[in-house]
Parts: C-alpha cells; sequence; structure tokens
C-alpha cells in the first residue's frame, strides 16, 4: 500500500478508536436515543458508522443502486457489540481491498451509482471525511442532546 493510503487509513484508525470509546461509555438503552424527531438515533448513526467501509468499498467498485439497497436491507445491527464488530470487520475489509490495489488502480476513476466521479484514492479521502462527519455528530449529540460527554479526544 503506498504511503498516502496508509497515512489515510491511519486517520480512519484514530476516527475508529475515538468511536469505539465513545461506544463503550453508552448503556444499550442509549441507542435509542434521538435528539431530533425524524432523524437517526443514536443507534441508528452508529450502525451507519459500521457500515460506511463496507458501503463505500462497494461504490468504490460502481455497485448499482439496487446493490447498494439491498446490501443496506441485509444490516441490522442492534447492539453495541454487533455495531463494534462490523465496524471493526468492515474497515478490514476496506484496508484490504485497498492493499490489492495497485497505483493504477488508485488513480483510476470510477463512478458512483448518482454520478460522482472520483478516483480510487480520491474515494479513500471521501470515506476518511465521511467518518470523521459522523463521529463530529455522535459527540454532539451526545453532549448537547443528552448532557453525555464522552471525554473523548478527538484528534491526536
Amino acid at each position: 500500500m503506498n504511503m498516502y493510503c496508509q497515512s489515510a487509513f491511519h486517520q480512519i484508525e484514530i476516527v475508529i478508536a475515538s468511536i469505539s470509546e465513545m461506544i463503550g461509555q453508552l448503556e444499550e438503552e442509549d441507542l435509542s436515543l434521538r435528539p431530533t424527531k425524524g432523524k437517526r438515533s443514536v443507534g441508528e448513526l452508529l450502525e451507519h458508522i459500521a457500515l460506511i467501509p463496507a458501503a463505500d468499498g462497494k461504490i468504490i467498485e460502481e455497485a448499482s443502486k439496487e446493490e447498494m439497497e439491498s446490501f443496506y436491507k441485509s444490516m441490522h445491527l442492534e447492539n453495541k457489540n454487533q455495531i463494534l464488530d462490523h465496524l471493526f470487520e468492515h474497515f478490514s475489509i476496506l484496508k484490504t481491498q485497498y492493499e490489492n490495489y495497485t497505483e493504477e488502480d488508485l488513480q483510476s476513476q470510477t463512478t458512483s451509482w448518482w454520478g460522482v466521479t472520483y478516483t480510487r484514492f480520491e474515494w479513500l479521502l471521501q470515506i476518511t471525511a465521511h467518518m470523521y462527519h459522523h463521529r463530529g455528530q455522535l459527540h454532539a449529540m451526545l453532549v448537547h442532546a443528552f448532557n453525555k460527554d464522552p471525554e473523548v479526544i478527538l484528534f491526536e
């Protein structure tokens, strides 16, 4: 794996470690907390975060809308252990996917089912940003909506 991908994966490892630490401080019943009607609960947000590496790995390989809908329908994470297990497993799958890419593969452009085109390396940057974005949402939900400050270091 090239050094740029290694650096991006290091950043994803940082975000996963802090999310894992926050999950460890939650009670199972906290997963049902929903700060805004019609928006994701804590558990639904965590489920989404856990699926990002696998889902985006499929998008990078130009999975269709139907394939992605099928993937999401097949995934229902109901507790903290399932969320953590899938988060780590999906990260591992994505990392292996990138370890198998050649430099040419990383520079190749792929197009998502909704029409966005990036190189595979740029998709990795997008995944990193996506993970940090939702970690920020999780932190804000816990702190501002539920007065549960996890006191987790968010950046190195």
